[in-house]
């Protein structure tokens, strides 16, 4: 992990259980459109936003109430020009008690300044960490993406 890397962290009241489920419940959280499983190791997912964006994932580290980490296999977004952009990153979550309470650590290995889509992306993402997962973690509802068709 590089200091440039995009970090965002949590400091919720949950258990580190809890906290788990919910960053595997990731159509609770990210996108109603994923395809594929997202709690088991070795599966894949893909997610996709409109035309805009386009991600396939594998996840290549689980273990239970500690961490999960993501493997960015493939992606597209239509307003770059670099196109591998995200291409072989990986998505980190790491969980652990700080006092009292849990902290989620989020890292995207690889998501850095120099990419044409950061901006966006860090902002994106921390929407979907502070808004959506950290409601679903302290409430059971995120706030994703609908269905285009819902």
């Amino acid at each position: 992990m590089s200091k440039s890397d995009f970090t965002n962290t949590l400091l919720v009241d949950n258990t580190l259980g809890e906290v788990f489920n919910a960053i595997n419940n990731v159509r609770g959280w990210w996108s109603k459109e994923i395809e594929g499983s997202t709690d088991k190791l070795n599966e894949e997912f893909s997610y996709h936003y409109k035309d805009v964006h386009y991600c396939k994932i594998k996840i290549i580290e689980i273990i239970p109430d500690k961490k999960v980490v993501w493997l960015v296999l493939d992606n597209h977004f239509n307003f770059t020009k670099d196109k591998s952009e995200w291409k072989d990153t990986k998505i980190t979550f790491d969980i652990a008690k700080k006092g009292n309470k849990t902290q989620l650590r989020f890292t995207h290995l690889g998501l850095v300044p120099q990419y044409e889509c950061y901006d966006i992306c860090s902002t994106a993402w921390t929407d979907y960490l502070d808004n959506s997962l950290s409601s679903l973690i302290a409430t059971g509802k995120g706030h994703p993406n609908k269905k285009e068709r819902e």
